[in-house]
């Protein structure tokens, strides 16, 4: 099936169980990204993400903690949409240049303690969750707590099912993200 097959969704065409989240975004974004409007022809997938989304978020972890996990699955899952999101986002944050572009480019961060979130994620990813002992102390060794640990699988499930949703929609960037491709 190709990936037209996705429509780009607005706040009128989508199901009905797919608008409250559609408007969230829209007005929170100032806009509906057509990777939204795409995901909104499963209600369930959109407000599935919203939610894990949401929940990632109230997490212990910091915001710049938690950007590093969404750009480490964004290029580890190669989603261009999530890359230019993040990007934008880490912009946002006043996050240094040189972080963003390592992120961007998969290669250490020169923060120590975000390289072990980067690190982190990769090795509960590459073990599908089974991480030794000697990952946990490598990454609480840089200030996180073992609930951040389980925190981060949080993160993976959501970018996960972000990342996947927006590759198999082919969903473009566009609006004002396009200026972070």
């Amino acid at each position: 099936m190709p990936a037209t097959a996705f429509p780009d969704h607005t706040l009128e065409s989508a199901p009905a169980a797919a608008r409250p989240g559609l408007a969230a975004i829209a007005g929170k974004q100032g806009f509906l990204p057509a990777a939204a409007g795409r995901m909104a022809t499963s209600p369930e997938v959109l407000n599935g993400f919203l939610r894990m989304n949401a929940l990632f978020e109230s997490t212990t972890l910091d915001k710049l903690s938690r950007e590093v996990l969404s750009m480490t699955m964004a290029t580890r899952n190669d989603c261009h949409v999530c890359v230019a999101m993040h990007t934008g986002i880490l912009t946002a944050l006043d996050a240094a240049p040189a972080l963003v572009a390592a992120l961007r480019e998969g290669t250490p961060l020169p923060d120590g303690r975000l390289e072990a979130m980067r690190q982190f994620t990769l090795a509960v990813l590459a073990a599908h969750g089974a991480v030794d002992g000697t990952a946990i102390e490598a990454f609480t060794a840089h200030g996180y707590t073992t609930r951040n640990a389980l925190e981060v699988t949080l993160g993976i499930a959501a970018y996960t099912l972000s990342t996947f949703a927006n590759r198999m929609t082919a969903a473009p960037v566009d609006g004002p993200l396009a200026r972070f491709a």
